[in-house]
């Protein structure tokens, strides 16, 4: 983005776009569906000038169809036949306003979803997350939320030598090979275990220069980028920063990945366990309550407790520990959330360093809460992580939920359920006092969509009635599918 353009985007009108967009013929604008993927299309300068102010109307269907645009089992409210997949109004967020660094630096502009008569749509993650924060507003409480995620790389293969289409390595082709082909074959772009490398980048120095300088021009700033441990596995840390602009930075990373990788043949993996036997993919969520006038960290106590309840919590404040206990009374019930996919589950297992309970600690990097206090860090970085989440979330609704659970319990004063894990515990061993977490897609969704679930209370009925329909849908794709693994067991034994 030209400097020119990125000094005033918070407080850009429609009426500074003329000027804005005067070198330019066409604008890409797209909003985020409810598996994290970011929807749109390009509109003539013209045609978006219109509706800057008034938003557009934008097929429904992206909620009332999965990943792969096929449309769910069980109709849905917002979006069905019976009501002829409608218009929904697409409302253009002006602050949003980027260039794209792999377009030619088109314009782009983030919109959210709403009814046709303008009121929130209650399935746009957008909306959510901005119904989260105006609860808080109100009591004059923000929030700040950083993202890390983890992705394999796997080069892209050729297409097939004699096929009719295309011989380019893109993303593209790496889907049509793997119709054809088992899964284990795509190769790596490294091999082996090489966790904070300084070597390994090298041998990728083009592309892996280019998503640092993409994400910087896109507005999705990288705080630090590596090789994580396993076979071309790279992880980002975001600039942590305002809560949905940090949704927004994150859902447009993950775009800027895909788009930059595929142009380099490389395809990126964001599923949360692309490989047995290999850590999986992580999407660790780190969040901080502020005082919207002072900026003050809120989590932070002004004189510290001699006495505190738990080991660990002589720096955090009673609204941190409040806060705390919100997450872990919440997180069974909202596991559909931070972890989406009937994949997801394969990566919260036993003995691979990932979150299985419902547990917390200080500085506890397999705990399912890492509380990061002092004296392990200055007192303004007071804040949770949140490592449930895989990199096959959605952002939008993981800090949403993650800041409603958490309010939640700041308004009930909720006390904190279960002790800390000591550095040494292991998670889900026997000293481990805390909920095993569900085990599946089908068994989370289940509990989320009870009547009495406390995703129900945080997230009302309208959203976690649609968001249900949309998990049931994945579970019986997975129900009525026939794997590798079925085949190979079974074919010669039964």
């Amino acid at each position: 983005m030209a400097d020119d353009d990125s000094k005033h985007f918070h407080e850009l009108t429609a009426a500074d776009l003329p000027e804005l967009l005067k070198h330019d013929t066409g604008v890409k604008v797209g909003g985020v569906d409810i598996d994290g993927i970011i929807r749109g299309k390009l509109m003539s300068k013209k045609k978006f000038l219109s509706i800057a102010e008034s938003g557009f109307g934008f097929c429904s269907v992206i909620f009332g169809w999965d990943m792969h645009d096929q449309t769910y089992f069980r109709e849905l409210k917002i979006s069905n036949a019976e009501n002829g997949y409608r218009d929904i109004l697409a409302e253009v967020d002006l602050s949003s306003y980027r260039r794209i660094p792999w377009e030619n630096n088109v314009p782009f502009f983030l919109v959210s979803f709403r009814e046709p008569t303008g009121e929130s749509l209650s399935a746009c993650p957008r909306s959510l997350l901005e119904r989260a924060c105006e609860k808080m507003a109100a009591k004059g409480v923000g929030a700040l939320a950083g993202a890390e995620y983890e992705f394999y790389t796997f080069r892209a293969p050729p297409t097939a030598s004699g096929s009719s289409e295309s011989s380019e390595r893109n993303s593209s082709a790496t889907a049509t090979f793997l119709r054809d082909n088992p899964a284990n074959h795509l190769p790596h772009l490294e091999e082996g275990m090489f966790g904070y490398s300084l070597t390994r980048p090298v041998h990728n120095q083009d592309w892996y220069y280019a998503i640092w300088a993409a994400s910087q021009q896109f507005r999705c700033d990288i705080e630090g980028w590596h090789t994580e441990s396993g076979p071309g596995v790279y992880e980002a840390a975001l600039e942590y920063g305002e809560v949905r602009e940090m949704a927004d930075k994150a859902a447009l990373f993950k775009l800027t990945v895909k788009n930059m990788s595929s142009k380099f043949g490389i395809t990126p993996c964001f599923m949360a366990k692309p490989r047995a036997n290999l850590p999986g993919n992580s999407g660790h969520m780190h969040m901080s309550l502020c005082d919207l006038k002072t900026k003050k960290n809120l989590f932070v106590r002004e004189k510290v407790d001699s006495n505190p309840p738990h080991e660990g919590l002589e720096h955090v404040s009673d609204m941190g520990r409040h806060f705390l206990a919100g997450l872990l009374e919440g997180l069974p019930d909202v596991m559909p959330i931070v972890a989406p996919t009937i994949n997801s589950y394969k990566r919260l297992v036993e003995n691979f360093w990932a979150p299985v309970t419902v547990s917390w600690g200080l500085e506890h990097r397999a705990a399912s809460i890492r509380l990061i206090a002092p004296p392990s860090c200055p007192p303004k970085g007071t804040r949770f992580e949140i490592r449930v989440p895989g990199a096959d979330t959605n952002p939008h609704l993981v800090l949403a939920t993650i800041l409603a659970m958490g309010y939640r319990g700041i308004e009930k004063k909720l006390e904190i359920s279960v002790p800390p894990l000591g550095k040494g515990e292991e998670v889900g061993g026997k000293t481990d006092k805390g909920e095993r977490l569900a085990k599946s897609l089908k068994e989370a969704t289940a509990r989320f969509s009870a009547k009495d679930s406390i995703a129900r209370e945080c997230l009302g009925d309208d959203f976690v009635d649609h968001y249900t329909g949309t998990r049931e849908h994945e579970v019986r794709l997975w129900d009525e599918a026939i794997t590798d693994w079925e085949v190979k067991r079974y074919i010669e034994t039964v």
